[in-house]
Parts: C-alpha cells; structure tokens; sequence
C-alpha cells in the first residue's frame, strides 16, 4: 500500500460519503484521533461476533496481499489481528489489548503505512445498545514521530476506517459488506 492512494481513496470517500459518521476528533504534529460512529440495526452479539472476522467484511484493496480473505482476528489478550502473505510471510497488523466480548474490542498497532513510521496507535471498538440494535462506535488513538509531522494523516486514516466500519454495517445488515450496485 502506498501512502498517496490511502490519500486518494480516503479523499474519495469523503466526497462521495458512506453510511458512517466519520471525525477527526483532534489533530496534532504529534499524533491524532478519528472516531467513526454506526447505527447497525442488529443484536450486540451478532455485531461482534462479525467483527471479529474482519476477513469478511474489510476492503481488499486495504491489505497488503490484496485480499481480505487473508486476514484473521484472534479475538484474546494478545491475540493477532494478522494477515497471510502469498510467500508464505506476513503482516501483524494489530494486537488484541482488550475483550469484552459484545461490549468492546481494543487493539494496539499501526495500521497499513503507519507501520512504517514509528508511531503506535489504540483502535477501540464499542458497542452501545440503541435502538433496533447497536450503535458501534470505532475510536483510532495514533501518537509517535514522523519526518515530517501526523498533520497530514488523520483524513485519509479516517476515510479508509470509516469505509470498513460501513462495510461491517452492510455485511451484518444485508449479508454483503459491498455496496448494492446502482
């Protein structure tokens, strides 16, 4: 993954929308915060226990091997948010921190090209009842150093989450996290 096409693609998806409330809550040279909020009109179990397998609903253009089938989520303390590699290598994309099963999943790492800069970053999922179903609420914490400053990262890092976070809204409503073709 390049960083100018996450640019570009979340540049996209912020003029053209989603089903996510996406914000970038602060901003600094040192790190940010984004927070994307869903309504998914489902129960709470039936939401995490689809979060938890991110190989079903995350975007294959979003991966470093170019589908998401290769991704896995071992959903523990110290469980891996990790994806396979045709070479038979692999990314660690993430660390599972936290569990409580329908109520909050944290995860620590960073994400795609983040990785290649030294900063670390706090991805928490939290589920709130509301409704019809549940309100999922993704928070992405990133702090760390970089050449040049994070000023330039909290968009298109929000746009890429908020695109999964609606993929996860589809797939657990409609059975497809793509959208329906016009």
């Amino acid at each position: 993954m390049r960083v100018q096409a996450c640019v570009w693609a979340a540049t996209a998806l912020m003029m053209f929308g989603g089903a996510a409330a996406a914000e970038v809550v602060d901003s600094g040279p040192g790190g940010f915060t984004v927070r994307t909020t869903v309504h998914v009109a489902a129960p709470a179990d039936k939401v995490y226990a689809a979060l938890v397998q991110p190989a079903r609903w995350w975007n294959s253009e979003h991966t470093f091997s170019g589908d998401a089938r290769n991704l896995s989520l071992d959903a523990q303390p110290g469980g891996c948010f990790c994806e396979t590699l045709k070479n038979g290598g692999g990314v660690r994309h993430q660390t599972v921190v936290y569990v409580d099963p329908g109520r909050v999943l944290r995860l620590r790492g960073p994400l795609g090209p983040l990785q290649g800069l030294a900063v670390d970053g706090a991805l928490t999922f939290a589920l709130k009842p509301a409704g019809d179903g549940v309100d999922l609420q993704e928070t992405y914490a990133v702090a760390g150093y970089a050449k040049d400053g994070l000023a330039a990262w909290p968009a298109p890092v929000d746009g890429v989450l908020a695109e999964q976070l609606g993929r996860l809204k589809r797939l657990v409503e409609t059975g497809r996290p793509d959208e329906a073709k016009k």
